[in-house]
């Protein structure tokens, strides 16, 4: 016997009696997509390249074409700005402070342990300040695209519909019995087996049939973004997941970095030590692995799992470039600036900063129902591979500008790791000295005084900064096949505040 909810049986009844077939021939905003086979919607990726003295680099570009419409195709409705209105521009922080607030104190339920210790320190940076521009893009994104996907209807069916898996209260049900998980977190409702005696067999639990999909869920009518800014619970458990993963890294960074200070407070690896917090981080990755099955979608699993190989390939070219020759990785060489040195870096920035950015945006977009052939993903993914690149290249520009108190961590930080970031590249083209610092990774005495000196009297921290306003000048510019919001306008709030930022 299914069971319905009341409400989803009324309105499954209501719109099977409406369901119609609608056809468009509107003339709206149009994109189209060329693949090998056959497909209404195109996209091409184009890479550009900046010409300048500097080693050149790549903005990830999402190109729109207009086609006519045709009657079997979908469109999207999108009403002009008024460029005349004196409105105050989106505040991408205001516009979702609520969800922010409540995404972060509820994240804290997720991390419960059956080990008070291992509680307070994957709690610990949870509780401390954060520019929370990870959960931030989830969010925006998902305000920005949803209504637009050929598979929203169904989206916002299972985010109301008792027993298809949508509705907050069911992302919080295992998959799998509690006590075969063996996950006992005092937040949440769940129970194991004794270990007292031995473990017998138990009859499977009989399991109802999920409901089924009413016609309308299907109905071909014109995708439109949602009048009213619409947050499905999978997304706000998707922004929790991707800032449990943000933070899983900062744990395990700060050990390997042997960082003191993280959010102007001691670091956890200087509050706990460095054992409990690599556990605390990789506890945090298998908390937020479990909460990623339960989403629902394939492809969201994939993007996320990725980010983790991503962020543990950052970091081995770091260590290749710091600690080659004590892990026996292969070593990196600095014989000139050159074109690959700036690539290492930019890959290496990808993979630790904008991998997870981007990624998460795009993964926010799938949950909202966008299909493969529908470009909103796309932009999602270039938008955010674009501004993460340009969020760290100004962190490592603030790394030789800001002091300590303004950081909430360490200056000169890079330096002291033995790091060549982007001010130190350029500073190596204009001063040749620069280079045997970078080889010998800022060992010596005075290496790292020498290296700021230098950085100052070159143009390293202009051009980075230039570089930074590229990237984010892109990521503005791929959103402009998006249909006018609130959250398409704080979005290109965000891409330029992140490259004036100062902490």
């Amino acid at each position: 016997m299914r069971r319905w909810s009341a409400t989803c049986r009324v309105r499954t009844f209501q719109q099977r009696q409406n369901v119609t077939t609608a056809t468009t021939s509107s003339s709206t905003h149009r994109v189209s997509r060329q693949f090998h086979s056959s497909g209404n919607v195109s996209r091409t990726i184009t890479t550009q390249t900046t010409h300048s003295p500097a080693p050149r680099h790549r903005c990830y570009s999402v190109l729109a074409t207009q086609t006519k419409t045709q009657p079997s195709e979908q469109t999207v409705s999108s009403s002009p700005r008024d460029s005349t209105s004196n409105r105050p521009r989106a505040d991408p922080y205001k516009l979702v402070a609520p969800e922010l607030k409540t995404l972060r104190e509820t994240l804290l339920n997720l991390l419960g342990s059956s080990h008070p210790s291992l509680t307070e320190i994957a709690q610990y940076y949870f509780l401390h300040p954060s520019k929370q521009i990870r959960p931030l893009l989830v969010l925006l994104f998902s305000q920005a695209t949803n209504g637009l996907g050929r598979g929203w209807p169904a989206k916002k069916w299972a985010a109301e519909c008792e027993g298809a898996r949508g509705r907050s209260q069911e992302l919080d049900s295992t998959l799998t019995r509690p006590d075969v998980l063996n996950d006992w977190n005092p937040n949440m409702p769940d129970h194991t087996a004794s270990f007292s005696a031995t473990f017998s067999l138990r009859n499977p639990r009989s399991s109802l049939e999920p409901p089924i999909p009413p016609l309308w869920v299907s109905d071909p009518s014109t995708p439109t973004l949602v009048p009213v800014s619409t947050l499905l619970p999978t997304q706000i458990r998707l922004a929790q997941i991707v800032e449990m993963i943000h933070v899983a890294s900062l744990l395990h960074d700060d050990v390997i970095d042997n960082s003191p200070l993280r959010r102007g407070a001691p670091s956890a690896p200087a509050a706990f030590g460095n054992k409990l917090s690599v556990l605390a981080g990789d506890f945090l990755l298998g908390r937020a692995s479990a909460a990623l099955s339960r989403l629902g979608e394939s492809e969201v699993v994939e993007l996320i799992a990725s980010v983790i190989a991503n962020l543990v390939e950052g970091e081995i070219l770091q260590l290749k470039a710091v600690h080659g020759e004590e892990l026996g990785l292969d070593k990196e060489h600095t014989q000139g600036v050159g074109k690959e040195n700036w690539n290492i870096y930019l890959q290496k920035s990808y993979m630790k900063t904008a991998s997870l950015m981007a990624k998460g945006a795009r993964a926010a977009v799938v949950l909202s129902g966008c299909k493969e052939g529908e470009l909103w993903k796309e932009i999602a993914y270039a938008y955010g591979r674009n501004i993460g690149l340009a969020f760290q290249l100004v962190d490592d520009i603030l790394d030789y500008e800001a002091a300590e108190s303004t950081l909430g961590k360490p200056g000169g930080a890079d330096l002291q790791l033995g790091l060549a970031t982007g001010p130190a590249l350029f500073a190596w083209e204009e001063h040749p000295e620069m280079g045997p610092l970078i080889e010998r990774k800022f060992k010596e005495p005075g290496d790292v005084e020498l290296a700021r000196d230098l950085v100052r009297r070159s143009s390293g921290v202009e051009r980075t900064r230039q570089v930074a306003q590229e990237y984010a000048d892109k990521a503005k510019e791929v959103l402009g096949p998006l249909p006018d919001s609130d959250a398409k306008q704080a979005l290109e709030v965000l891409a330029e505040r992140v490259v004036k930022r100062k902490w």
